[in-house]
């Protein structure tokens, strides 16, 4: 009897941890893990902006830029630096929250910093506008308690905490020249234990103009004695990691590149966070600007020599690495499932799924997961007065380009308002500039569109590539990324055949942000109701 209870729970155990593994996403569109014990770069083909990560124990955290969109700085999550999933967000709306009720873009969080510290994971992230939030939480999946302004002021960007043995707090930043005036520089401010102030004013340690312009992105680092700055200087998409190191926090500081570009095609490998694994392994993780592709993320094999870091692989031995393309996985100690942030969505949960991000702080009454019908509902909303195409359209709902090369189709149907004309839905790839296929009712029709808007950043209105009529309110949508960011729409009333629509676009980057795809429904006419639209499902292929 006792054979047979101990079999019981150990096939229950099994059990569980297979569903617990069955629930593992796995992108049709990117994978890193190359299940033979290497993985390849990226390991996130998408725009996860100016990553940090810190390790708990067996865990890894990682949060990025979200400048705009809400909600904000995604958590993921992983067992090996490899394998990521999105587990939540640390902010579920952006203050100033009136301001951030409409499209602010490229503004709101920039280059976040993410710690653990005395059983709590905080955040600090600098608003150019604002000022340096800060945000905690025990739980890193969440709930986050409200942000925290540590210091007031414009153009304070690019913040990272230091806690040192003796108690002390540290904060190191840099400045955005917009707004402050002055650029290319660093500090390191006092902070009180609980690092929710600034306790003094800063010290300047670092001074790029010279030899390292635009250094910024700062991390703050304390390991054998030496306090360590992790920086990227010379810009996005052509840059380079430095790392500075002192004995005292406040300097003096002698600097080094310890990463750039070399030999191979990663453009501009800088800006990251540094961890290191039980065995003494060291990993870096990075962004590659990739244009319409966004901040792409890689992770890079990291050694010390002399109490200097060396990232990558150093082919010549001069202190120096360049980014690997494919590497052995970091060893940490077992294998874990491979698996991938989600992008396919069926709709079928209580919960609308963590991919999704809108241009601003969101209306409760924008979307709805319909779980009885496995569906989402969006609603329409009318367009801000003063727009003057979907730039201005805080009720965008987007989620990052997985690929460099995919399929987007969604099904949908349309139900719009008999007491409105000119309502739509559709599937969008969104920059600043944009195009899109939609549903839209006029004179009691529906006719299908395919809409391009070419520099939409600066106003520029829409334009009308082709439309038809539809009979009937149902319809899946396709669009088909290529290479380059090339994207061709089209439609199918049957789900088997699709007609090409329109003209081909090629998709740009949003203001510092990569191209996004997703669904919108919007309408230009205010009454006390409104049409709507039932996505069945949202599926991403290669």
């Amino acid at each position: 009897m006792h054979k047979i209870t101990i079999t019981i729970a150990l096939f229950s155990v099994f059990l569980f941890r297979s569903a617990l593994f069955a629930q593992e996403f796995v992108s049709a569109a990117w994978v890193s893990d190359q299940g033979d014990g290497t993985y390849k770069n990226p390991i996130l083909h998408a725009d996860y902006s100016d990553p940090d990560i810190c390790r708990v124990g067996d865990d890894f955290y990682m949060t990025a830029s979200s400048f705009n969109a809400i909600p904000g700085l995604p958590i993921l999550h992983s067992k090996d630096l490899v394998n990521w999933k999105l587990i939540g967000y640390a902010l579920d709306r952006q203050p100033p929250f009136e301001h951030f009720s409409k499209p602010q873009h490229g503004n709101g969080v920039w280059a976040p910093a993410i710690r653990h510290h005395n059983g709590e994971f905080y955040i600090y992230y600098g608003d150019p506008d604002f000022g340096i939030y800060m945000i905690k939480s025990e739980d890193p999946a969440g709930p986050w308690e409200e942000p925290v302004l540590v210091e007031e002021g414009k153009g304070l960007i690019d913040a990272c905490p230091l806690w040192d043995d003796d108690g002390k707090a540290y904060l190191v930043h840099a400045y955005a020249g917009s707004r402050a005036g002055i650029k290319s520089v660093v500090v390191v401010k006092p902070m009180n234990a609980e690092g929710t102030k600034v306790t003094g004013a800063g010290k300047l340690v670092f001074d790029g103009h010279d030899a390292h312009p635009t250094v910024e992105g700062t991390k703050f680092y304390k390991r054998n004695g030496y306090y360590y700055i992790f920086a990227p200087a010379g810009g996005v998409s052509t840059g380079w990691q430095l790392a500075m190191r002192a004995k005292h926090p406040y300097g003096p500081y002698e600097e080094r590149i310890v990463m750039d570009q070399g030999k191979t095609d990663i453009n501009g490998p800088h800006q990251g966070g540094w961890v290191e694994l039980d065995n003494g392994e060291n990993w870096f993780v990075h962004f590659q600007d990739k244009e319409a592709y966004g901040r792409i993320v890689h992770l890079q094999p990291m050694e010390w020599k002399n109490d200097w870091p060396v990232i990558g692989e150093d082919r010549d031995g001069d202190g120096k690495g360049q980014p690997v393309l494919r590497h052995k996985k970091p060893d940490v100690g077992r294998l874990y499932p491979i698996e991938t942030p989600q992008d396919s969505d069926e709709f079928d949960g209580n919960d609308i799924s963590l991919q999704w991000q809108w241009h601003a702080n969101p209306r409760a009454t924008w979307a709805f997961a319909n779980p009885a019908d496995g569906k989402l509902r969006l609603f329409t909303d009318k367009l801000p007065d003063d727009s003057k195409n979907l730039w201005d359209a805080p009720n965008l709902f987007l989620q990052k380009f997985p690929a460099e090369e995919f399929k987007v189709t969604t099904a949908l149907e349309f139900h719009p308002n008999p007491k409105l004309d000119n309502e739509k839905a559709g599937l969008i790839v969104m920059g600043m500039s944009y195009a899109y296929i939609s549903l839209e009712s006029k004179d009691g029709e529906i006719h299908i569109s395919q809409v391009i808007c070419e520099d939409a950043e600066h106003g520029k209105p829409e334009r009308i590539a082709e439309t038809v009529e539809l009979k009937g309110n149902k319809v899946q949508f396709r669009v088909e990324v290529t290479k380059g960011g090339k994207c061709t729409f089209g439609y199918s009333t049957n789900g088997r055949k699709f007609k090409s629509l329109g003209k081909t676009f090629t998709a740009v980057p949003g203001k510092w942000i990569g191209t996004k795809v997703g669904l919108f429904a919007i309408r230009d006419t205010k009454i006390n109701d409104s049409g709507f639209a039932d996505i069945d499902w949202f599926r991403i292929e290669q």
